[in-house]
């Protein structure tokens, strides 16, 4: 039985959990770039009077900031076996991914600030920060996992590697173990 525990306890932590670690330092780093971005428009550092400084316009300027930051961290650090060779695909659906976590922050924000008429900085972060944090890094996770780091990936580094392994092993190869491989697999 512990035998069974241990090595589910090992297949989650492969499959899943070391991704989920990794992804939520670099997010925590993303966070904090979010919201002193988002903070530092609202409370005037671009000037008053404008669209930035506004909720909607600080939150648009705080989360295309922190996009670049957490696709550096995500690409090189925690999808890093992952990542494609056509990064410029990849930074395009990091962002689409990205513009729906931002939407669903938004959402949230808009619904406090607008729709009940919580209008407060304190009541804007609650909504954007807290409740739209949570919502948009399940969905981030999630697709970027599967969808922009997905294991099915073509171009990806894992499978560039995986081909290039099996070159080397057939570069290496003698004739006579290969025949005999040949003939065993028939």
């Amino acid at each position: 039985m512990l035998e069974w525990v241990v090595k589910a306890w090992r297949f989650l932590w492969n499959l899943f959990l070391t991704y989920a670690i990794k992804f939520g330092v670099v997010g925590i780093v993303g966070y904090v770039v979010d919201v002193s971005v988002f903070n530092a428009l609202r409370l005037g550092a671009s000037g008053h009077g404008h669209f930035f400084q506004e909720p909607i316009g600080a939150k648009i300027i705080s989360v295309a900031v922190a996009t670049l930051v957490t696709w550096f961290g995500n690409r090189y650090w925690t999808f890093r076996e992952h990542r494609r060779k056509n990064f410029v695909l990849e930074l395009f659906e990091f962002i689409v991914v990205a513009i729906g976590g931002l939407l669903i922050g938004l959402l949230c924000l808009w619904i406090s600030h607008y729709a009940l008429g919580a209008t407060s900085l304190l009541a804007d972060n609650i909504s954007t920060n807290v409740v739209g944090l949570f919502l948009g890094t399940a969905f981030r996770f999630l697709l970027y996992r599967y969808w922009v780091y997905g294991h099915h990936r073509k171009d990806g580094l894992s499978a560039r590697q995986h081909k290039t392994e099996a070159a080397a092993m057939a570069i290496f190869e003698d004739e006579a173990s290969a025949t005999a491989e040949a003939d065993s697999a028939k």
